[in-house]
């Protein structure tokens, strides 16, 4: 294995966030806009290029892989890129491969996925209300996410639901959240809405610290913070009175860029080196300029080095999202 990828702040990158598409069948109101413009199709890297590229991370010491999206299960053939990917879990270069749904594809995915390795899924999940979940997905159906989630469980696959904080919301549902979720054996993560790309709605309509929500839960629950991590941001809690674990995700109120290990790559070939800003690489020109992979080494080990300290979140009435790029470019 070659050296580590290590930043100018002494952080070792050793996860990767891979989306392989934009495109999403739900339009989350908070990630999305009604009218969506996609990437058009040929400029998608290919699965094997995909492949190619998560391979270059593992070779430097990535140890953690996450397909993302928008929508990763909607990728055509994207068991293809599993299977390969599935290779390094073999042999035990890397210690996880994992993807973030939003659930509605899971049943048609769960055992093929649990067949070649995978161990647990992150599934967003914002509401237990079908009117609500259509409301805020502008056109999804809660009946097929809970049939995803069901086959995910007999597939064996852990599963973590991801809750997207929002205010008027999440505050009258989160003791029927935390219930469900450690109820069926599954965590619960609450994240704080971002300021990435026009969606159509004023965010700050949108947005609940987690400090209130947290305050709010401990009305009923105990909570003790712990030490335990999943490589991710998140930042966990136990919750007494069930036993499950709850974590918080806090990008304005808290920010987490003081350990952060994680890369992200659109599906495009571009390299992010933090959500929160727009710094970026094409690694798919140096992918596609050589046979072997000197130039995209080259360029990710350029892109490390500037790797900025933390992001620049922000939320009021009068600023403009903080990116125009949506949240559906590169996943969470």
């Amino acid at each position: 294995m070659s050296c580590a990828l290590t930043d100018r702040f002494g952080r070792t990158i050793r996860y990767l966030r891979l989306s392989v598409t934009d495109r999403c069948d739900l339009r989350c109101v908070y990630c999305m806009a009604e009218d969506m413009q996609f990437v058009p199709r040929r400029d998608l890297l290919t699965l094997e290029e995909l492949d190619r590229l998560a391979s270059a991370f593992v070779a430097r010491g990535v140890s953690k892989i996450r397909i993302t999206g928008g929508e990763p299960l909607v990728r055509k053939d994207i068991m293809t890129l599993f299977r390969s990917l599935s290779r390094h879990l073999r042999n035990g270069v890397i210690e996880e491969l994992t993807l973030t749904t939003n659930g509605t594809q899971l049943a048609n995915h769960a055992d093929a996925l649990a067949a070649v390795g995978v161990r647990r899924v992150n599934v967003s999940l914002d509401t237990l209300d079908a009117d609500r979940f259509r409301a805020l997905t502008r056109r999804g159906v809660l009946g097929t996410v809970m049939d995803g989630l069901r086959a995910a469980r007999e597939a064996g696959l852990r599963i973590k639901l991801n809750t997207v904080a929002l205010k008027g919301i999440t505050e009258t549902e989160i003791f029927d959240l935390i219930d469900f979720a450690h109820g069926h054996g599954m965590d619960l993560t609450l994240i704080e809405t971002m300021p990435l790309g026009d969606v159509g709605v004023d965010r700050t309509d949108q947005y609940l610290p987690l400090t209130e929500l947290r305050s709010l839960i401990e009305r009923r629950f105990t909570l003790t913070d712990t030490p335990e991590r999943s490589g991710g941001p998140a930042r966990y809690t136990r919750v007494a009175e069930t036993g499950g674990r709850l974590g918080f995700i806090t990008p304005m109120t808290h920010n987490f860029c003081e350990s952060c290990n994680r890369v992200r790559v659109s599906a495009t070939g571009v390299l992010y080196t933090c959500l929160g800003q727009e710094e970026r690489t094409d690694l798919r020109s140096a992918l596609r300029g050589s046979e072997g992979d000197d130039l995209l080494n080259a360029a990710i080990e350029r892109a490390i080095k500037r790797k900025p300290k933390g992001h620049d979140f922000a939320i009021g009435p009068d600023l403009r999202p903080a990116l125009g790029r949506h949240m559906s470019a590169l996943g969470g």
